[in-house]
């Protein structure tokens, strides 16, 4: 019964989320309601446009829209931090509500759409050097942060306490088991020999992609950043385990990349084999950064694709809408089981994947 009960509750849980997250959907709809020619082939206005409602959600900003209070937008104007021609502009968003602002402005389209630009003397739009608080810059630090706090909560608690006495409590009742998995069976049991030097960067890399895939599926603030599903984020994570791997490997990997045990004649004198094993030193982050940049993209859109489906037949009157919005928010719930199954998965997939990587550098 004890079962049952929380199984109720995380369902009335994820029902109110749900129906919180497509109440986020109707005012991204109302603030971008624009022309659907692109969408049905109709030339009608205040329809929702699908693909920019779904690409402005998952994408960056430079505000961080919270809710909509009858007419009124509630927005966090995040920092604008850049160096134009003219030299540094340091300014809240909020100034590109009336336009231009110090010659800046926030692209409308093109292949800047969505960025900070100036025109130059020829009226083309260019890039200034952009170090903006971003909406995924903002959820970067916070993430990060929490990650910091979570584990010196869980230090304080083994500073206070002897382990050989007591069992922990609390925070480091639950934090304990998942790292000790990481450490125990992922890395050691991947890398084998002095794994322990590892440990810190993929017990951490572990934790930063689970928290943020977490917030990412929380469709409200502070969570709803698609940070995950940024490729520069995954890019970026996927070059710190290329250099783990590449940096510490030791004469074995280099021997099996540059002059690997084949006939002589796929290396003289033609390097076909050390070619390859070049190129797959490359492949190996590569693929790291685009499993999880694609996972976790794809659960956002197709979540967001779902809400949309209510918009769509709400011109079908009241019933097909109301049915619309029963199925919807079923199968709703189900992606985000399935999104909080893909987010443990893909965090874990990652870690495991270059810890395995890394012993392979130092096999003997």
């Amino acid at each position: 019964m004890k079962g049952l009960k929380y199984i109720l509750v995380l369902s009335a849980f994820l029902v109110s989320v749900h129906m919180s997250f497509a109440g986020a959907a109707s005012v991204n709809t109302d603030r971008d309601t624009v022309s659907v020619d692109s969408v049905a082939g109709e030339s009608e206005t205040g329809k929702i446009n699908v693909p920019k409602l779904i690409f402005n959600h998952i994408g960056n900003s430079y505000e961080w829209h919270i809710t909509k209070i009858g007419k009124k937008d509630i927005a966090m104007n995040l920092p604008v931090i850049a160096r134009s021609s003219t030299g540094w502009h340091v300014f809240s968003s909020k100034r590109f509500e009336k336009g231009p602002y110090e010659g800046l402005y926030i692209s409308s389209g093109g292949k800047y759409e969505g960025k900070i630009v100036e025109k130059n003397a020829a009226g083309e739009e260019v890039r200034p050097f952009d170090i903006s608080i971003t909406k995924n810059v903002l959820s970067l630090f916070m993430s990060s942060v929490l990650l910091v706090v979570l584990i010196l909560i869980c230090a304080r608690w083994y500073k206070r306490h002897d382990v050989t006495k007591e069992a922990p409590t609390g925070l480091a009742a639950l934090m304990e088991p998942v790292i000790m998995m990481i450490h125990s069976d992922v890395v050691k049991g991947s890398i084998g020999e002095d794994y322990e030097r590892y440990s810190p960067y993929l017990c951490t890399a572990f934790f930063w992609i689970l928290i943020n895939n977490l917030l990412g599926i929380i469709p409200f603030f502070p969570g709803g950043a698609n940070l995950t599903g940024n490729i520069t984020i995954t890019f970026f994570l996927a070059v710190c385990s290329f250099i783990a791997i590449n940096l510490f490997g030791n004469k074995n990997y280099f021997k099996s990349i540059f002059w690997p045990e084949v006939p002589l004649w796929l290396k003289v004198p033609i390097p076909l084999m050390p070619v390859i094993e070049i190129f797959s030193a490359f492949t190996k982050p590569f693929a790291l950064m685009v499993r999880l940049f694609a996972n976790m993209m794809a659960g956002h859109i197709l979540l967001l694709s779902l809400i949309c489906v209510i918009f769509i037949f709400a011109k079908y009157g009241a019933a097909m809408v109301g049915a619309m919005s029963f199925v919807t928010v079923l199968f709703g719930i189900f992606m985000d089981l399935l999104e909080l199954l893909v987010a443990v998965i893909q965090a874990y997939v990652f870690t495991i994947l270059s810890a395995i990587f890394i012993g392979l550098s130092r096999q003997k």
